[in-house]
């Protein structure tokens, strides 16, 4: 694809974000019109001298709804990252955070520090987390006789599955109550109630974690070739392999401690975005960040207004929609070995 082609995806897919953010905003009980949010938006940043729209209208907007839909934004656009950056470091096209252990240590850590009552220190429980799921992956894999891309997935299942099972134990031994309904819904994925500062959180870990890793794009193209490949075109190949796995784990550890282990994003987002773009990193990273963005929040929309008044966990129509395209990787992924 020619840059100026390049360039019109990319402005084309910003438009669909923006786009996406305000519709996403006027689904609800409450009935808002895209102008609504438009003059909220407007009001709270300065360009408006006061409010048209009522002041419950307008706490249904900036405090409940535009939070969401951001995080949401934030949450697809992280996971789609991490996923696109673990497949060209472990060479496998099935790795993704959830399936190499990331999103259940973190699950465990976040789960471990809100059952002591450290629900505010959630983040960093889901970051020690991820990393410890992280690093016991790559122990695995070496004690299985080195890094391939089938010992990291097999490493990275056996790692979430105990992972699972910790959460699972210190879920059955200590929650009581509505708190048991709460955690597991968090569990699958939710979004629900989520407020200004997790937003925030949110978007600055991308800030913070996810823009460094854009400028990684040459060098992950060299780990296509291999490590060695990779070390004679000049790259630091151990030095940045842990720089970004630590970012990877630091980002998925704050997305999943905010929204919860949402599976397959991180896995067919990149897949998505290499249909389109090819598999040159320094294109597929912004692209996929922003494809990213707009699946979760039409998933979120769609998990919050199809059975409303009931709401479903994102996690569970991230998983219909994921778990086809998963099984259509796989055996894409035979025919190729």
């Amino acid at each position: 694809m020619k840059p100026s082609a390049l360039a019109r995806v990319g402005l084309g897919l910003l438009a669909i974000l923006v786009a996406s953010l305000i519709t996403a905003v006027t689904f609800g009980p409450a009935d808002i019109s895209p102008i609504e949010v438009w003059q909220t938006i407007g009001y709270h940043f300065g360009l408006l001298p006061e409010s048209p729209v009522s002041v419950l209208r307008d706490a249904i907007i900036w405090e409940l709804r535009l939070p969401r839909v951001l995080t949401a934004a934030a949450v697809g656009s992280g996971l789609a990252l991490c996923g696109a950056v673990m497949q060209a470091l472990t060479r496998n096209p099935l790795a993704d955070p959830y399936l190499l252990g990331l999103s259940s240590g973190a699950s465990l850590g976040a789960v471990s520090f809100l059952l002591l009552g450290a629900s505010l220190m959630m983040p960093l429980g889901a970051f020690l987390g991820a990393g410890a799921a992280m690093a016991l992956t790559l122990l695995v894999t070496q004690l299985l006789g080195g890094a391939t891309p089938t010992r990291a997935i097999l490493a990275g299942i056996s790692i979430s599955a105990l992972a699972a099972a910790g959460t699972s134990l210190l879920i059955f031994w200590s929650a009581t109550g509505d708190s048991y309904r709460e955690i597991l819904s968090w569990l699958m994925g939710s979004l629900s109630g989520v407020v200004w500062s997790e937003a925030l959180l949110v978007i600055a870990a991308l800030v913070v974690a996810g823009v460094p890793v854009l400028f990684s794009g040459r060098s992950l193209d060299a780990f296509a070739f291999g490590d060695t490949a990779a070390a004679a075109l000049g790259v630091d190949v151990d030095r940045l392999r842990w720089l970004l796995l630590g970012g990877t784990a630091l980002l998925t550890g704050i997305l999943v401690s905010i929204g919860g282990a949402i599976g397959f994003v991180g896995l067919i987002i990149p897949h998505l975005t290499r249909l389109l773009t090819g598999s040159r990193h320094r294109v597929l990273l912004p692209v996929a960040m922003l494809i990213g963005a707009i699946f979760m929040v039409w998933t979120d929309t769609a998990a919050r207004s199809l059975f409303a008044p009931r709401e479903l966990p994102v996690g569970i129509i991230t998983a219909l929609l994921g778990a086809p395209i998963f099984l259509l990787v796989l055996l894409r992924y035979r025919r190729i070995t």
